[in-house]
């Protein structure tokens, strides 16, 4: 993908320097479906278990709440009113079956991208050492 001026968004070269995103696209998706695996959650709650999955200081709750709704649209999550805390109703997300088989096409990628990774590292460090 490329960001402005048609340099790629993964990497950019400054002060002399380059600095490399080596990040996976779009891993809030998979990240946000095995939380609702692990149990049904709040916004608020997701809000503050998501970093530990993706390695972001912080997610935008503006944008946490956009990809459930469109999660919610396509049918692979569902959400009901939870009235039963304190305070006003909050909405309750769970992961649907359709969800459910996302994230385990989410898994095989992960894992053949992981491979691949290896693949790349492996070759990488025995190359440095021949060197």
């Amino acid at each position: 993908m490329r960001g402005r001026y048609g340099r790629p968004r993964s990497r950019h070269h400054h002060g002399g320097h380059w600095r490399v995103f080596a990040r996976v696209e779009r891993f809030n998706e998979p990240a946000l479906l095995l939380l609702l695996r692990e149990r049904p959650a709040h916004g608020y709650d997701l809000l503050e278990r998501l970093p530990e999955l993706t390695g972001e200081e912080r997610v935008e709750m503006g944008n946490l709440y956009r990809l459930l709704r469109a999660l919610e649209e396509e049918g692979l999550v569902a959400s009901e009113w939870d009235a039963s805390s304190p305070g006003p109703a909050k909405r309750r997300y769970s992961i649907t079956d359709a969800g459910t088989q996302l994230l385990e096409r989410w898994v095989e990628a992960l894992r053949s991208s992981r491979e691949r990774t290896t693949r790349f590292l492996e070759r990488y460090e025995n190359r440095k050492e021949v060197t």
